[in-house]
């Protein structure tokens, strides 16, 4: 039965308890053992080698996936199973494949407010003012024009997006990779809106700015993973800094996932403190009442 978002708190946090997760029963966990809390209005830069679970642990974060062992929550419920009227109004998710739609741009960028009516004109330029995509808008057309996916590039899909999700009244926002197609200045400006704007801030992260960014690092390795700040994980973990000085090309090519056994967490003591999903192609468009 889909559970109702605990109401007498209000809180938001995101607790994982042993949560291990594979995409097949004979295939190898993907996810392992792993336990990890994501305190209300934290800002969390999720990094590692490619295959090392990141998108996974995206999905699982928002309750896209549901664990093969172990529980995910949010405010104390099953993330899987929140209450259809909680859904948008808890947490969005933006994958690195960035999906706009054939309709006008006010449609796109309203799509997840729950009533597109409510929302003024001025507010919703705002909003693509504040993550610098008044100048896209502009070549667009204005609110009113109409989009033609397919003409679109890929940044100029993710911005549409982000501005999408901005508008959201979701609480929890992870972004997969979805800011990989922008520049560095129009990645930092539209990390630092997102972080501005309140909630909580995940980032599957592909550049090392945007994970010194955040107020917590959690480096996935495949066999250990790592929570810690930038200078803790620097001084503490040779994978950080060989990820370090692959994005800044001064280290060694990025190496990849070792070792198959259970992750350990290893907090250092940081403390802190979406139903938005970004729609792929051929999802209902529909919104929940």
């Amino acid at each position: 039965a889909a559970a109702d978002l605990d109401r007498r708190t209000g809180r938001y946090d995101i607790d994982l308890d042993r949560v291990t997760f594979r995409y097949g029963p004979a295939s190898a966990p993907v996810v392992a053992d792993l336990s990890l809390r994501v305190p209300y209005r934290d800002h969390l830069a999720v990094i590692g080698p490619s295959g090392a679970g990141k998108s996974t642990l995206a999905a699982l974060l928002c309750g896209m996936l549901r664990p093969d062992a172990g529980t995910v929550r949010i405010g104390g419920r099953p993330a899987a199973y929140l209450a259809p009227a909680d859904r948008g109004r808890t947490r969005v998710l933006i994958p690195q494949q960035a999906y706009v739609f054939a309709a006008s741009v006010r449609e796109n960028l309203t799509y997840l407010t729950g009533d597109a009516a409510d929302v003024d004109d001025a507010t919703v330029l705002a909003a693509a003012g504040a993550l610098g995509a008044g100048p896209l808008l502009a070549d667009l057309g204005g609110l009113g024009a109409q989009l033609c996916p397919d003409r679109l590039s890929a940044g100029q899909r993710q911005l549409i997006a982000l501005v999408r999700a901005y508008l959201s009244p979701a609480k929890i926002m992870v972004l997969d990779e979805a800011t990989c197609h922008l520049d560095p200045a129009a990645e930092a400006l539209v990390e630092a809106a997102l972080a501005a704007r309140g909630g909580t801030l995940v980032v599957v992260a592909h550049r090392i700015s945007s994970a010194r960014r955040a107020a917590r690092i959690l480096l996935l390795d495949g066999d250990q993973v790592l929570v810690g700040e930038h200078p803790s994980l620097l001084a503490g973990s040779r994978l950080y800094r060989d990820l370090t000085g692959h994005w800044t090309g001064t280290g060694p090519p990025m190496p990849e996932p070792t070792g198959t056994g259970p992750p350990v967490l290893e907090p250092t003591g940081v403390g802190g403190d979406l139903h938005g999903l970004d729609p792929g192609p051929g999802a209902d468009l529909s919104v929940d009442p």
